[in-house]
């Protein structure tokens, strides 16, 4: 096979790692046992590195993720080239993890090369499947908790999760070139792709962001059975992934949808205290 050399400009592991901090939620709570934390972190640095190198690398991005790829072979055969993927070199010999995820988030970004407008939800849930899902079934997999009926669950949440990141990032995607949001659902509301470039959102497009907060909503909610089927740290764990979507859509609604000037995040407080109603929600519907 072809070798793909090492992408000029590649991230620096310090600079990937550093985004953990503005996520909606908490990438290795710390409520988990400290390995199980590395490990989380250890995937979360594989997923940003992926997108640091769809969305930014310099030059040919399509062979940039080529390389990616085939170093992502080199780390389950032990000799990994980039730090972080030898970082993931640990995390693959312990948990025993599948590649099949890996390499989804890897298409993922090798769509957001060709594609960048979706027409209909269920396109842009087929690239969630790609984008976000494999993230969780990872998750359960260094739990040593993977079923596909927990699979099923963890897709819906990370799709809801993926979708409020969507909701925040409209000005940020539509400046890209990109737009997440679908254009059925633009089209449903009297809205044009144009008006994502104003300074504030006109009562169209809020309409649309209240139509997909009330589905991101409603993904989180068809995954939240999962956190009742995990007990302890892993349960609490899942809920922490909850609480920060929640907060996240309730940082939009507070904001009347007006995601332009910049994406709506909610308070360190405010992720706490849906986290506190996330977890006495549990303990009602477990009584």
């Amino acid at each position: 096979m072809l070798t793909v050399e090492a992408p000029i400009g590649a991230p620096a592991p310090g600079a990937v790692m550093a985004r953990a901090e503005g996520e909606n939620f908490t990438v290795a709570s710390r409520a988990l046992p400290r390995r199980v934390r590395s490990h989380l972190l250890a995937i979360y640095g594989f997923a940003r590195l992926v997108d640091e190198l769809g969305d930014s690398a310099p030059g040919d991005r399509l062979a940039a993720l080529d390389w990616l790829e085939e170093d992502l072979d080199r780390a389950f055969q032990g000799h990994a080239e980039h730090p972080l993927l030898v970082r993931l070199q640990a995390t693959l010999r312990e948990c025993a993890l599948p590649r099949g995820p890996f390499a989804r988030l890897i298409e993922a970004n090798r769509v957001d090369q060709r594609i960048s407008r979706y027409e209909t939800w269920e396109e842009l849930r087929g690239y969630c499947r790609l984008s976000a899902d494999p993230v969780g079934e990872l998750v359960l997999g260094v739990l040593g908790l993977a079923t596909p009926e927990r699979i099923a669950l963890s897709d819906s949440i990370c799709t809801g999760l993926q979708l409020t990141e969507h909701c925040q990032d409209v000005a940020e995607d539509f400046a890209a070139g990109r737009v997440y949001l679908p254009l059925e659902d633009l089209l449903r509301f009297g809205c044009t792709t144009e008006e994502l470039s104003f300074a504030h959102a006109g009562e169209p497009l809020r309409a649309v962001l209240a139509f997909e907060v009330a589905r991101a909503r409603q993904l989180l909610a068809d995954g939240a059975p999962l956190r009742r089927q995990l007990r302890g740290r892993a349960g609490l764990a899942v809920a922490s992934f909850l609480a920060g979507g929640r907060a996240a859509l309730d940082a939009i609604e507070r904001a009347g949808c007006d995601v332009l000037p910049g994406p709506p995040r909610a308070t360190r407080r405010r992720r706490l205290l849906v986290l506190a109603g996330t977890l006495i929600e549990r303990g009602r519907r477990a009584s």
